[in-house]
């Protein structure tokens, strides 16, 4: 249905009065007829969400699929100019707000203020989107020690450190979501990617004990784990047999789950019955899988230098990228 006929189908609803749906008691429990009979225009309206690493790439289509869907959006980076500009530059919605923040996920007192700023001027943070990451290709014996300290320390402890400081407000009001950008690569382990691999399969493993814990408390935990997305912090790299996928798939996926809640969302979904087969396979199959599925990194990445600027940035400027 184009646009037109929507806003007109949306319309003649609200006349008729009995197809669209009241929010849910819960309003973080969408079940897909509830989310389906939503109005289509701005779903999220009255929700506060923060977005990590917002400036770019993922993180600033996830920042403008949100907005539009009417949610009062906070965009944290590093680079605080490009926040605020990136903020600028999706423009507020009627009934909801955007904001640009500097954030160091890294630094807790930054990640702390990060999240009492958005509290103060927004209001109680709804969901949580940890999408600052970087990853560093090559060779594993070659990688130097600061990029897989580094990547460890955005990835995994700059996630954890976002959880451990929103998750207690969101328990206490008894309803809240965490949703974590982890990657295929939380499942698999492509060659000249192992220390990035191994920050998304520490970001599993963390995400779903923590996620065991919170069973029961009205707080949800997602991880939203796409294949090679065209952005800075892949470029160089294979796909392997699937598509390069867009920012605007892996947004319009995490809005998909913000509004319907569930623990492991891969984009494309064609990836989930991939990874539930390799797991079910014998050693030697699972190998041969592997090796047709999984695109190998070192042999992708001919010219080290297309890497060369990013790598350089996140390594020295420290810009999470995402």
């Amino acid at each position: 249905m184009c646009g037109a006929a929507r806003r007109s189908a949306h319309a003649q609803s609200k006349k008729r009065g009995s197809t669209v749906a009241a929010p849910p008691r819960n309003p973080y429990t969408f079940s897909r007829r509830d989310r389906d009979r939503l109005p289509r225009t701005q779903p999220l309206t009255g929700r506060v969400i923060a977005v990590t690493g917002a400036g770019r790439g993922i993180g600033r289509a996830v920042a403008a699929r949100l907005a539009a869907a009417g949610a009062a959006v906070a965009i944290g980076d590093l680079d605080a100019e490009l926040a605020r500009e990136t903020a600028g530059a999706i423009g507020a919605r009627p009934g909801g707000q955007l904001l640009g923040l500097s954030l160091d996920v890294t630094d807790t007192p930054s990640f702390d203020d990060f999240l009492r700023t958005v509290e103060t001027q927004l209001g109680p943070i709804d969901v949580l989107i940890n999408n600052a990451g970087i990853m560093w290709v090559g060779p594993f014996e070659e990688e130097p020690e600061e990029a897989a300290l580094r990547q460890f320390d955005v990835n995994v402890h700059g996630v954890l450190r976002g959880m451990k400081l929103v998750i207690p407000g969101m328990r206490k009001r008894g309803r809240g979501h965490v949703v974590n950008i982890a990657s295929a690569a939380s499942k698999v382990a492509p060659a000249g990617e192992a220390t990035y691999a191994a920050t998304k399969h520490a970001l599993h493993g963390y995400s779903t004990a923590v996620r065991a814990e919170l069973r029961g408390t009205g707080v949800h935990v997602s991880l939203v784990m796409p294949g090679v997305v065209d952005t800075e912090l892949a470029v160089g790299t294979a796909t392997g047999p699937t598509r390069c996928l867009t920012t605007d798939q892996v947004a319009n996926a995490v809005l998909d789950v913000v509004l319907r809640p569930r623990f492991e969302v891969f984009v494309p979904r064609q990836v989930a019955a991939l990874t539930r087969l390799a797991a079910l396979l014998p050693g030697r199959a699972r190998d041969a899988l592997h090796h047709l599925l999984v695109p190998d990194q070192l042999a992708a990445l001919s010219d080290r230098s297309v890497r060369a600027a990013y790598e350089q940035r996140t390594r020295t400027a420290r810009h999470p990228e995402g």
